[in-house]
Parts: C-alpha cells; sequence; structure tokens
C-alpha cells in the first residue's frame, strides 16, 4: 500500500519512553511535527457543551476516571473527538506533504488506535516496560499499581518495536538519546 503521505513518519511510543522529548530533539533539528494531542485539546475545548451533556463533567481528570473503566463511554467519547483530531491532521499533513521534506506525526496511540492507515512510515521511541514503570511513577507522581494499569492499556512496547520502520532508544541518558535520534536522521535524510 503506498501511501500519498509519503513525506510523513508517524512518532509513537508508550507512556514514558520519552516521545516528548524525541519531538522537542526533531524541532530543534528543524522538523516540522503534527502534535495529534495539541489537536485534540483544542476539539476538546471546541466540544465542551456537548462533552458536559453526555458526562456531566468536563474535568479531565473526572472524565478519565468515567471512560477508563468503561468501553462504551470511551467511545462515545472517542467519536466525538477522533474523527475531528484526524480530519485536522490530515489536513496538516497535506499542506506538510508540498515541501516534500520528511515531517512527523506525532499520534501517541497510532498502534492501538489503528485509525491513521494513510500513514505507513512509524518510528517508536523504546524503552523497557520496567524503565516507563520507573518514569511514569516519578513524572506523574502515580503508584507502581496505577502506571502498570495504564501500561496494560496500551500495546506493549515490545510489539511495537516489532511493528515499527524505525526505532529509537531511550532506556539510557540524554547524551545516549541525542546519538540515536541524530543516528536515525541520517538514515531518512
Amino acid at each position: 500500500m503506498s501511501s500519498k503521505f509519503k513525506n510523513a513518519i508517524v512518532l509513537t511510543g508508550g507512556i514514558g519512553t520519552g516521545k516528548s522529548t524525541v519531538a522537542s530533539f526533531l524541532k530543534l533539528y528543524g522538523y516540522k511535527i503534527i502534535d495529534a494531542d495539541e489537536i485534540s485539546k483544542k476539539v476538546f475545548e471546541k466540544k465542551k457543551d456537548k462533552i458536559k451533556e453526555i458526562f456531566g463533567t468536563t474535568n479531565r481528570k473526572e472524565l478519565r476516571k468515567i471512560v477508563f473503566n468503561n468501553k462504551e463511554k470511551l467511545k462515545i467519547l472517542e467519536d466525538l473527538i477522533l474523527p475531528e483530531v484526524k480530519k485536522e491532521v490530515l489536513q496538516k499533513a497535506a499542506l506538510l506533504e508540498k515541501d516534500n521534506v520528511p515531517y512527523f506525526v506525532d499520534l501517541p496511540l497510532f498502534f492501538e488506535k489503528q485509525n491513521y492507515d494513510e500513514f505507513d512510515k512509524v518510528l517508536v521511541v523504546y524503552a523497557p516496560k520496567e524503565l516507563q514503570i520507573q518514569r511514569v511513577t516519578k513524572r506523574d507522581n502515580v503508584s507502581e499499581e496505577d502506571a502498570k494499569a495504564i501500561l496494560n492499556n496500551q500495546m506493549d512496547i515490545e510489539e511495537k518495536r516489532k511493528k515499527a520502520n524505525f526505532v529509537i532508544d531511550n532506556s539510557k541518558d540524554l547524551k545516549h538519546l541525542q546519538k540515536e535520534i541524530e543516528k536515525f536522521l541520517q538514515k531518512i535524510s
């Protein structure tokens, strides 16, 4: 399958793998990034009234609790937000495609949601599961159990690593990460 977005590279990983850090580095190196999370926050704001009407709240923490263990409610929320996010992601990608240089589409749940078959090149930021758990507990101030629960809702990082076209290993320090990114950028230039 050839994609019409031949310059697009999906940037994904798992929680605590350091995807945001890699995104920051790529920006520093002058690459354009389409941030699906950012777009999703905008769409969320736009649909606030509808969300409040359906769920009785627009507080993200409360919403997370409501949909975390309820697949039907999660689907309602996603159906409200994701199609519009996708529309905007593809519009932005179509614009960047014209520059004819690689750009990145930051899609945290690319493999889990499988609703972007327009993109066929994937870069996974990798860190082993134990390290993911460590980073998440420290960063988000959650218990190890909570961190594991979040991870269990995502495809295993080893699986993602196998499915990726490119892997950036972020299991060591920042210096090592920067070298990994530079190696990757040489491959695509």
